[in-house]
């Protein structure tokens, strides 16, 4: 073989496994990264073949035909068709399972007419005799004309055969199964023959199809193409037929080789849906999965979070007994350590939710939560589908506004979007514990439920609740007509995939840390240096405190309190602080909190890394963040600066703020125009304000 490594495609139904077989093919070798040109994540990884060689593994996005209906299916098409891109692969492995045969082999159906070479996964083989299913792989292969390898991908069975199938990719046979023109109309077919020459007849008729243009083709076959593309009505006619045409051909090749005797099997799915959609009990469970999930968040994660605090406060202090005075030492000790410090501490938490949302989606139960969800959806407007992004946006509202390409009406789409940052994503969880951690004591509720975790439900639910409202508000405003058709695919239960989840919960921790980290390290920096220095008030700061200490017999740890107090005041972000204190003040802020409101604006998670960076600045307390801020007191008041109504007026805030300059970006990008993400800056902002007054105001 070629020295050049196999470029190799896995497509494949949704919920068939094929992430399953791409973690075994590849383990720790993937990355990810965005196809050209999209913002679309892609998993690529290299396999070992048996031979010695080695092939890069590329994971396509899950699609039931090649007729794309979204943004990402698209990505599957153009990858197939575009034979002189670097995505083009040499092998296409479809990824089939065993009890959904039926429905699997549509897709390839189509990839094989491509004339790519194919192989047939057919994965979780390990389920065929409890579903009493009966399979003639000979019989499957010769009419198939080609390779059908059986796996369990989950007990790596049949992954060395896999393996060694892709070293022979060259055997595969290349020849169409089914010929479209012979049965939809033969004239229709010649004459798209004759005149797209370059491409093959189905190929041709996939680029005819689309509704966009595919980006790789020339200006004169787009040209040809239109001409096809103007009765529309026949296009559709055709498509219809020949999906009718392969399900009939699908139909006759399993009816000699595929059997299902249900008599035979041992399956309790059917028991376990019913209880878990049910419509009394289905609730109960899920609200109960999330309690445990909430509770989880806080009562597993203290034991870390506390040594990984102490460790940080510990590091500060160090850096302040060992290194050389000067410019780097304030940045270090000051900048830099509080501020990584206030992002790593939280690392256990959103590692913990990140595991539960695996785990959940790994069994198949996420699937019933969108089923059960969406009776609840069409009544605020909403499409089945939108439950996806509103429950992926608890880990990032990015990925999930993005998850939104698979809604097919553009009114349902723009309004998921549009309410999705609503959804209490990881960023909102390091400014929630610190918080709840501050002004919610640690007690129990009938001796079972952490307060603290039932607090932070309710924050969860209210986040919830407003994306829900707001999307019925909207659906009553926005006048955009646009049907949509929810379909949901009820996927089998199984145990989850302990490498899966690993992969899963390390890549989005990772992806959520390194994020989170360059924004919080890089503002971190710019705020030590607005902190350190200031006016002529900050300069003289020594002398002028000195003045006003006259008589009042200071010792000298409370002079250079005072000295530190005032200069932090004086300085550039004291300032900047002062002008905007009036504005945030009626809502229980002083202008320390108002300047990690504003730096928050870049990601809500700076919140913390700021307070952290402003109460190090100039301070010899060598206690943790949550101690700093739990010392920290009102002068005016007297009282605790994080108390009761100013911590919840903090909480509500942030619950509708809309603080992500990434997700505004996100926005923009996907509906093409600046005037909705400037809609939901405006709007949630104004909501934000007025709630967390009115929280304030209620409570103190």
């Amino acid at each position: 073989m070629s020295s050049k490594k196999l470029n190799v495609a896995l497509v494949g139904n949704p919920n068939t496994g094929k992430t399953s077989l791409f973690n075994q093919l590849t383990g720790l070798t993937q990355k990810v990264g965005n196809y050209p040109g999209i913002t679309v994540d892609k998993k690529q990884g290299t396999c070992n073949l048996l031979d010695g060689s080695s092939a890069i593994i590329t994971d396509l996005p899950g699609t039931y035909s090649i007729n794309p209906t979204s943004l990402d299916e698209s990505i599957v098409l153009e990858t197939l068709l575009n034979n002189e891109g670097k995505e083009y692969p040499d092998l296409v492995i479809v990824v089939a399972e065993v009890e959904n045969l039926k429905r699997n082999l549509l897709l390839f159906t189509q990839v094989k007419d491509l004339k790519i070479p194919t192989i047939l996964v057919i994965n979780m083989v390990d389920q065929m005799e409890r579903k009493g299913i009966s399979l003639d792989v000979a019989k499957l292969e010769s009419i198939l004309k080609t390779k059908i390898v059986l796996t369990s991908a989950r007990k790596k069975d049949g992954i060395e055969n896999v393996k060694e199938a892709i070293s022979k990719y060259t055997e595969c046979d290349v020849n169409p199964l089914f010929s479209i023109s012979e049965k939809i109309d033969e004239a229709y077919f010649k004459e798209v023959k004759s005149s797209l020459r370059g491409f093959s007849l189905y190929k041709s008729w996939l680029l005819i199809t689309q509704k966009n243009h595919v980006s790789f083709i020339s200006e004169a076959s787009k040209h040809i193409i239109d001409k096809f593309k103007v009765d529309r009505e026949k296009l559709k006619k055709y498509q219809h037929k020949e999906t009718i045409y392969r399900y009939q051909y699908i139909n006759e090749v399993l009816k000699k080789t595929y059997s299902i005797d249900r008599t035979n099997g041992t399956d309790l799915r059917s028991t376990l849906d019913k209880v878990l959609t049910h419509k009394i009990f289905g609730y109960v469970i899920f609200t109960s999965i999330l309690l445990l999930m909430f509770q989880s968040v806080f009562d597993w994660a203290s034991v870390p979070m506390d040594y990984i605090d102490v460790f940080f406060s510990d590091l500060s202090a160090w850096s302040k007994e060992n290194l050389p005075e000067g410019v780097f030492y304030d940045l270090f000790s000051e900048g830099i350590i509080p501020g990584i410090g206030g992002i790593v501490i939280f690392i256990p938490q959103i590692a913990i939710l990140f595991l539960f949302v695996a785990v959940l989606e790994e069994t198949g139960y996420m699937s019933r939560v969108v089923f059960l969800m969406d009776k609840i959806m069409r009544r605020f407007g909403m499409s089945g589908k939108s439950v996806i992004p509103l429950i992926s946006g608890t880990a990032c509202a990015i990925p999930a506004i993005m998850a939104t390409r698979n809604i097919g009406g553009w009114k349902d789409r723009l309004i998921t979007i549009l309410v999705t940052p609503f959804t209490t994503c990881s960023a909102r969880l390091p400014v929630y514990a610190i918080i709840i951690a501050l002004i919610i004591p640690e007690g129990r509720v009938l001796g079972v439920f952490s307060l603290q975790g039932l607090v932070l439900m309710a924050l969860y639910a209210l986040g919830f609740a407003s994306a829900i409202i707001s999307a019925y508000i909207l659906n009553k405003v926005l006048k955009v007509d646009s049907k949509n058709f929810f379909i949901v695919e009820m996927p089998n239960y199984k145990l989850p995939s302990l490498k899966n989840i690993f992969f899963d919960v390390i890549e989005k921790t990772k992806a959520f840390v390194l994020g989170a980290g360059k924004i919080i390290l890089a503002i971190s920096i710019v705020l030590w240096f607005l902190a350190s220095n200031g006016t002529d008030d900050f300069q003289n700061a020594e002398k002028i405190i000195a003045e006003k200490s006259v008589g009042k017999n200071l010792n000298q740890d409370d002079l250079e309190s005072e000295i530190a107090s005032y200069k932090l005041e004086n300085s550039y972000i004291g300032v900047m602080g002062k002008i905007i204190e009036p504005a945030i003040s009626p809502l229980g802020y002083d202008w320390k909190i108002g300047i990690a409101l504003i730096s928050s604006f870049a990601a809500r998670e700076v919140f913390v890394g700021t307070l952290s960076t402003i109460y190090s600045v100039g301070s010899d307390d060598e206690g943790t963040i949550k101690q700093r801020m739990a010392a920290e007191v009102n002068p005016d008041t007297g009282e605790k600066r994080f108390n009761f109504p100013a911590g919840m007026s903090l909480l509500v805030f942030y619950a509708f703020a809309m603080q992500c300059m990434g997700t505004l970006a996100i926005v923009k990008r996907e509906t093409k125009s600046w005037k909705w993400p400037v809609f939901q800056l405006v709007g949630m902002g104004l909501l934000a304000y007025v709630s967390a007054l009115i929280t304030f105001t209620i409570l103190k």
